[in-house]
């Protein structure tokens, strides 16, 4: 490999097998290794629109395979290891963009903490992926069927992006601009997930896939605040892959104010199937995939509901 402003073209044949079997190949493009933050902005300013940063590679190097991404430049972050942390501040966490999907699964803080986080990384594609993807490169793949997405937008994280002007806070919804769009500038870095801390609260994530490892058919997550009195005082809901801007704003404004039932869960499913606007694909048609948003959802406030319940029993014990 080639270390900092020493970098190496790299190209191959399109198809080296027979015609009837071609193999798809990333078009020619030079490599380099940032070795600092710094670096690797500066190299990001220096090599223009045409370069793009790697760091798990698990979503960019499958489409420069296919050709819907050609960079000219590959700047490689792995070596930024003052991006990979995670720390309690005070009421918030603060997780690296480095931080990758093992060492989020793996931490006590994050299951105490974030329970979400916890139930989303069990079913984030395979340990192999897993133990090289980041929480950055999935929040800046952006795409629509991606679970840590959805948790940080359900758990109001912000993104901290650095550039050339320096930093900057985004909240998810402000981050996420659309489909593998967001706010992060061609010379710019995510540097930093911070997610705030709140008593009383906990979170939940289911999934539907068809196979172990596969993008979401459906899934839901959803954070939920309780009062001393056991009424829900805050509430987040968020669909992945089933044609929704994350948030289901409808039903979070059901739920707050209300004590935790079953028939609340199943309002709360049922305006949830109503919000979303799935596609019919592979994955399964609409109405399987409404059902889908309807019966998570109600799983996953139940989930959340019972888990903050929990947290406040310990509080006032």
């Amino acid at each position: 490999m080639a270390h900092n402003s020493v970098a190496q073209r790299c190209a191959v044949p399109w198809n080296l097998l027979s015609e009837e079997k071609p193999v798809q190949i990333p078009a020619p493009f030079d490599y380099v290794r940032a070795s600092s933050v710094d670096n690797a902005l500066a190299l990001l300013d220096r090599h223009g629109a045409e370069s793009r940063v790697v760091a798990g590679g698990h979503s960019l190097l499958p489409m420069m395979k296919l050709r819907l991404a050609r960079p000219d430049w590959l700047i490689d972050i792995n070596d930024l290891f003052e991006l990979d942390y995670l720390l309690v501040d005070k009421d918030v966490l603060r997780i690296g963009a480095m931080t990758r999907h093992t060492t989020l699964l793996e931490s006590d803080d994050i299951k105490r903490l974030f329970p979400i986080i916890t139930d989303a990384e069990r079913v984030i594609a395979d340990p192999i992926v897993r133990n090289r993807g980041t929480i950055g490169g999935s929040l800046c793949q952006a795409d629509p069927a991606e679970d840590l997405s959805t948790v940080c937008h359900v758990l109001e994280a912000m993104a901290v992006v650095r550039g050339p002007a320096g930093e900057r806070m985004l909240s998810m919804a402000d981050f996420h601009r659309g489909p593998y769009e967001t706010a992060v500038a061609q010379n710019e870095l995510l540097i930093e997930v911070r997610i705030p801390i709140r008593t009383g609260s906990s979170s939940a994530y289911e999934k539907v896939e068809r196979r172990v490892g596969d993008w979401a058919v459906a899934a839901a997550g959803a954070s939920v605040s309780l009062d001393s009195a056991g009424t829900i005082s805050r509430v987040a809901v968020g669909l992945t892959a089933v044609g929704l801007d994350r948030n289901v704003t409808e039903v979070e404004a059901v739920l707050v104010g209300q004590a935790p039932t079953e028939e609340l869960f199943t309002e709360a499913g049922r305006l949830a199937s109503l919000a979303c606007d799935p596609l019919a694909d592979q994955r399964g048609p609409i109405d399987y995939k409404r059902h889908l948003a309807d019966e998570l959802t109600r799983r996953v406030v139940r989930a959340a509901c019972r888990r903050a319940a929990a947290s406040v029993s310990e509080i006032t014990i």
